[in-house]
């Protein structure tokens, strides 16, 4: 039985700068694992000792994915193996895609029964990932999840929610995605990072999973336009509440 997590190798938007014509210009950023991801193979590794399965991590990428540093960055954090699409053409796919192809790797996977995600990526940020691929899957997605704990052939998931957390028992395999502090971690040190190198980490040819991305076309681009501030200013005995009643008008209490 297998394990599954799921992590990005991508651009950090931190490294970017925004022309005047607002298109993001990328070049100078350098490639990482996903800032939320180490956290989910943390919590999949702890379910995969706990279990005895073996821990798969999958990516959909570039190129790079399958480089030697990206390879060493993902498996030095837990992993037994990894399973990539790393192809330049993920470039122009969007998260309908990548989910499908997720979704792929993961069927290619004898046993997997649970997959692992991050609460976002670091590129795009849209937290729907998990959810487009337990679509194609056709298992059921939660997220904000704190823990998960095998329970026979399902799961037992703690998940977070605005009024506390909630125990959710769920039979079969399911997709979560982790909360950003579910996991405890530790960087990892060179004896990681060397036995990384050798592990086995296999490239599917994007042909294999039978991926057809819809086309999209960017037709411009536009900075956000700013509001003028009103700049009203409140004085007297009674600023307070005329604060307080020009707040609510606008909509902002």
């Amino acid at each position: 039985m297998s394990i599954v997590v799921a992590y990005k190798y991508a651009a950090n938007p931190q490294d970017t700068t925004v022309g005047s014509d607002g298109v993001v210009d990328w070049s100078r950023s350098k490639a990482a694992i996903s800032e939320y991801d180490p956290v989910a193979i943390q919590v999949a590794r702890t379910v995969a000792d706990a279990t005895g399965d073996e821990l798969v991590g999958i990516s959909v990428g570039d190129s790079q994915v399958s480089s030697s540093v990206a390879k060493k960055a993902a498996l030095s954090r837990g992993l037994d193996r990894a399973l990539v699409v790393s192809d330049d053409v993920v470039r122009e796919w969007n998260v309908t895609a990548i989910g499908a192809a997720l979704a792929g790797l993961v069927r290619k996977i004898d046993g997997a029964r649970l997959l692992v995600t991050g609460d976002s990526s670091i590129d795009e940020a849209a937290q729907i990932t998990s959810a487009v691929v337990a679509g194609h899957l056709g298992w059921p997605c939660f997220q904000d999840v704190s823990e998960v704990e095998a329970n026979g052939d399902g799961w037992t998931i703690t998940q977070s929610s605005a009024a506390g957390t909630r125990t959710i028992t769920v039979n079969g395999p399911a997709v979560v995605a982790t909360t950003t502090d579910a996991a405890a971690l530790k960087l990892p040190g060179m004896k990681d990072v060397l036995a990384a190198a050798k592990k086995p980490l296999d490239v599917v040819d994007v042909a294999e999973l039978g991926i057809a991305p819809l086309t999209l076309e960017v037709t411009g681009h536009a900075r956000p336009v700013s509001k003028e501030r009103k700049k009203e200013l409140f004085d007297g005995d009674d600023a307070a509440v005329k604060l307080v009643e020009a707040l609510r008008s606008a909509g902002v209490l």
